[in-house]
């Protein structure tokens, strides 16, 4: 089992194995990320990494998690940003159980409007 050295923000170098680290990489545009949980103050500590080094980790045998962006991300957005009174407003709907459940029916039915069964 490899030997990793790593800096701690809290204790500075620390050493590891490929068993505590994790290395995650998007599959959308490739960044990445590893991280580990210190061995000295159980901080856990995350770092971006370039492909060189995220290459070199999962190489000794760190375990690599591929991940993708939300679809969320690529949904066009509408109207202007929200606003305290938006913000108020939702926190009164919020309160009202009624109300609450009539916009959640509301938006369930929206959603399924001219889907088939």
């Amino acid at each position: 089992m490899a030997k990793i050295r790593a800096s701690c923000p809290t204790c500075g170098d620390v050493e590891l194995t490929t068993k505590d680290v994790v290395v995650r990489v998007c599959a959308d545009d490739n960044t990445g990320s590893y991280s580990f949980g210190c061995p000295q103050c159980a901080v856990r500590v995350v770092k971006t990494a370039e492909q060189h080094v995220l290459d070199l980790l999962g190489g000794s045998g760190v375990d690599v998690v591929v991940w993708t962006l939300p679809a969320e991300l690529a949904e066009r957005r509408g109207g202007g940003p929200i606003t305290h009174d938006d913000l108020m407003d939702f926190h009164d709907l919020l309160q009202n159980d009624d109300a609450l459940q009539e916009a959640l029916s509301a938006s369930t039915s929206d959603r399924y409007d001219g889907e088939a069964n």
